[in-house]
């Protein structure tokens, strides 16, 4: 079959979806409803000429609307098949560890124009649209988009926006991450126009795709649901498949370490409104623990740990550390894939009851790894404190030879005594990990990525400069450890 007609073929099958849909709410909805709807049809546009490619160049000028769109389609939308073919998910989701996904194609490759260097997106950076948020859960970069800090579409270049968005990407997309859509605030005065979607769309092929383990669309609106109907025939199953609803904040805390989300103002204020309207009984009615079990690892301070337990290097850092160095040194991508969430659950169950356990019988080498990072993540104070946060991102400023100085300086007299030997405990293994790149592919940078959001933090959202500036700092740790860890 031709390229033409296989074109022919898909876009034919969007016009049947999109009518289909129309016929719909033709028959169930009020007018004000069929007129919008209306006007979203006709934005398509579809050629059966297959030259033009899925859409007409002009781009429809409709309406984000923020309250969303009582659409009768909304429970079309929703069903699907048995085989788990629905297109958005709601509720628990887990990674899909080291399966390597096949994306399909339809949608192109991306551009082949050169990538302008870093310090030119500063245009774009300073509205804070992107922003990194540390690890999830499953140690996993979490990348966080906020619609409401976007400009009004005459003050922005979304084209360029879509650039610094590749450029943001790149830094992480090597390992395994998650995005989290903030949807509020996207109105008609800031919206992208759908061409841009589509292209953004193309852009961030399979080499962006592969590792994103989830995306999390926070209060979807009706609307959402109906450029699903739109865009569902150009879209992969299963990429598809990684997109989850979040209504409310608080579930987000199911996956995400929430705390240190710095979430937009207005979309606080909303979710308080949905929240209050709609009285959802969960999580809301779910009583709070009456605190941390005497025997608790996972979400606590290390001043806790070293009091029931007895001992400065908590039980967990000790066995994971000691696993990985006997089994794992040169297994690659270790530190960098992300675990089974039910395994990695159970595990750290069994941390906060105090047992002991056997990663030999979990069958996967990596469940110690991430063990070991989401406890770092965990703690309810970063290990290198709140305190050295400053100190650190101001490093970048001095020249090499009073660098070393200053980090000496500050891992001796600002880092208290246990933090440091738990940081040295820790170095230690990572640099026998360097010692065997050649086997595991990990390398300094790479475990820097991914340790330096996990050993220090701001009280907040780190911004993506600074993240460079801890990632640095933990590279530096991971080089000089001869050097810095001298007592």
């Amino acid at each position: 079959m031709s390229s033409t007609k296989r074109s022919n073929s898909v876009e034919e099958n969007a016009a049947k979806s999109l009518y289909s849909t129309f016929l719909h709410i033709s028959s169930s909805s009020s007018n004000k409803v069929k007129d919008r709807y209306c006007g979203i049809l006709s934005l398509s546009r579809l050629s059966y000429d297959g030259e033009d490619g899925l859409f007409d160049n002009t781009d429809p000028e409709f309406e984000f609307d923020e309250s969303g769109l009582e659409l009768a389609a909304k429970e079309d939308l929703a069903r699907e098949g048995p085989e788990g073919n629905a297109p958005f998910r709601s509720g628990a989701i887990t990674p899909d560890g080291l399966i390597d996904e096949d994306f399909e194609k339809e949608l192109g490759t991306p551009s082949d124009g050169e990538e302008e260097p870093p310090g030119e997106f500063q245009d774009m950076a300073q509205h804070k649209i992107f922003e990194v948020a540390g690890d999830d859960m499953y140690g996993r970069k979490v990348i966080v988009f906020s619609a409401s800090k976007l400009p009004p579409s005459s003050q922005i270049d979304h084209w360029r926006l879509l650039q610094y968005m590749r450029h943001t990407l790149d830094q992480y997309v090597e390992n395994d991450y998650v995005v989290v859509y903030f949807h509020y605030g996207l109105t008609s005065k800031n919206k992208p126009k759908l061409s841009w979607l589509v292209q953004m769309y193309r852009d961030l092929d399979r080499k962006y795709k592969k590792n994103l383990k989830a995306m999390y669309l926070v209060h979807p609106t009706n609307f959402i649901k109906i450029l699903w109907g739109i865009f569902k025939p150009f879209i992969s199953v299963k990429f598809g498949r990684k997109i989850m609803y979040v209504n409310y904040l608080q579930e987000l805390k199911s996956h995400l370490h929430f705390d240190q989300l710095v979430v937009p103002k207005m979309v606080l204020e909303h979710d308080a409104r949905l929240v209050k309207s709609n009285k959802p009984s969960y999580p809301y009615s779910k009583n709070e623990t009456d605190g941390p079990l005497p025997s608790q690892q996972y979400g606590v301070t290390l001043q806790y740990i070293k009091q029931h337990y007895g001992c400065v290097i908590p039980p967990v850092v000790e066995q994971t550390v000691d696993y990985i160095r006997k089994n794992a040194l040169e297994v690659e991508g270790i530190f960098r894939r992300s675990a089974n969430a039910s395994i990695l659950k159970k595990v750290k169950e069994k941390f906060n009851k105090g047992e002991k356990v056997d990663f030999s019988v979990e069958g996967d080498v990596h469940i110690a790894a991430v063990a070991l990072k989401t406890f770092l993540r965990d703690l309810q104070e970063p290990l290198l404190t709140y305190e050295v946060y400053q100190p650190v991102v101001r490093l970048h400023n001095l020249e090499e030879d009073r660098r070393l100085l200053e980090v000496h300086r500050i891992l001796t007299e600002e880092l208290p005594e246990d933090n440091y030997a738990i940081l040295k405990y820790i170095i230690q293994l990572l640099t026998e990990v360097v010692d065997n790149s050649e086997q595991n592919k990990m390398t300094s940078t790479n475990l820097a990525i991914v340790f330096g959001p996990n050993l220090i933090w701001p009280k907040g959202q780190a911004s993506l400069s600074s993240m460079g500036y801890l990632n640095t700092f933990a590279k530096y740790l991971i080089d000089s450890y001869d050097q810095l860890f001298d007592r």
